[in-house]
């Protein structure tokens, strides 16, 4: 029996006893975070909001196995949101659309959610109209007419059903109920109420694909409403994306329960500690940049420079090489390596030490 075949669905309740030092902790967290980036400046905090949301676009497809261009996400955001950030590229049809979707819902976050919002969010995220090769149905609820709706796993013919969704005659009175509850003034705290609604709407799942990412963005929208502002420095999704296990998990068990969903509601308020604590890095991050770049407006650098250094400040992995300059800017390793030793004459760049194969580099951070 899934959850919302009990008697008492969609009641859900939860030990608040249990949660109360948690959602404490969350609350104290959000604050200090903002804080923080109230003291750093105008810039240094759109810069923060824009790489939370590149995470948040990038690591919510990531789950679901599409992997966008970060080049792409970067450009779309920092176009809607009119940021000037430099060496903007042209980005695809479906990384826009989960780009407006992410910010339609922290952007607008007082605003009502409703059928038409999921659906044009739904239509977003599928712009040809198409999952790959299959055409789905976009900006309406599924049908069931290839079957049920389930979450399966394992190999043809010994597949195993983690999770069955209620049959698509339900889902008009069950989302009337949700959207009628997640607009409502109610005396939940909206952390818990963006923990409740994320389980709510991944059960009954109302879409043929997109679930988990429009329910994604349902819990980005209350969190917004949380700390009632549209900018975000934290990412929730990125965070789910680093427990995935543990979230598909604590998401098989509490389905398969009873209304008592205490243990889900644990779950997500840790992995929002977690990720808000996880946000000091971006934070570094930003400063760190920043102060790179005041403490270099009159060095003289290339393109191919410029490129690979806000990269080593934003999305790089491993260590910078000749050959992953080369790579990342499409041209000789000759020109990386007359590249990277010009920036080490400059004391812009040093080599790690280590040794190895491979010489690699670092940038050299301005001290504070």
């Amino acid at each position: 029996m899934f959850i919302y075949n009990h008697k008492k669905w969609p009641e859900l309740n939860w030990n608040s006893d249990q949660l109360i030092e948690l959602l404490a902790k969350v609350r104290h967290l959000q604050g200090k975070l903002i804080g923080k980036l109230d003291a750093v400046g105008f810039d240094l905090k759109n810069e923060a909001h824009l790489e939370s949301l590149s995470q948040d676009v990038i690591k919510s497809s990531e789950i679901e196995g599409e992997i966008l261009d970060d080049h792409q996400v970067r450009s779309s955001i920092a176009r809607r949101l009119g940021l000037d950030i430099g060496g903007l590229v042209e980005s695809d049809r479906n990384v826009n659309g989960v780009v407006e979707m992410i910010l339609d819902a922290t952007q607008n976050f007082n605003e009502p959610l409703t059928t038409e919002r999921l659906f044009s969010w739904h239509a977003a995220l599928f712009p040809s109209g198409r999952k790959g090769m299959q055409k789905i149905i976009i900006g309406d609820w599924r049908d069931d007419s290839t079957g049920p709706m389930q979450v399966v796993s394992g190999p043809m013919g010994r597949e195993r059903v983690h999770f069955e969704a209620p049959a698509h005659q339900r889902i008009p009175r069950e989302m009337d109920r949700f959207l009628k509850w997640f607009n409502s003034e109610t005396q939940e705290d909206p952390v818990l109420k963006a923990a409740k609604a994320h389980l709510w709407f991944v059960t009954i799942h109302p879409f043929e694909d997109g679930n988990g990412r429009i329910a994604r963005a349902i819990t980005d929208l209350m969190l917004s409403r949380a700390e009632s502002q549209p900018q975000k420095f934290y990412s929730m999704s990125a965070q789910i994306r680093n427990e995935r296990k543990a979230y598909y998990e604590i998401l098989e068990s509490t389905q398969k329960g009873d209304n008592d969903i205490t243990q889900w509601m644990n779950w997500f308020l840790n992995c929002l500690l977690n990720a808000i604590d996880n946000s000091e890095s971006t934070v570094r991050k930003v400063t760190e940049k920043h102060h790179f770049w005041n403490e270099h407006k009159n060095t003289p650098f290339n393109p191919r420079q410029i490129k690979t250094l806000n990269r080593l400040f934003s999305d790089f992995f491993g260590k910078l090489t000749t050959s992953k300059w080369a790579k990342i800017n499409k041209c000789s390793q000759d020109t990386a390596l007359r590249d990277i030793q010009d920036l080490v004459k400059k004391n812009v760049l040093k080599k790690q030490s280590g040794g190895g194969r491979s010489t690699s580099y670092e940038v050299i951070i301005p001290k504070d």
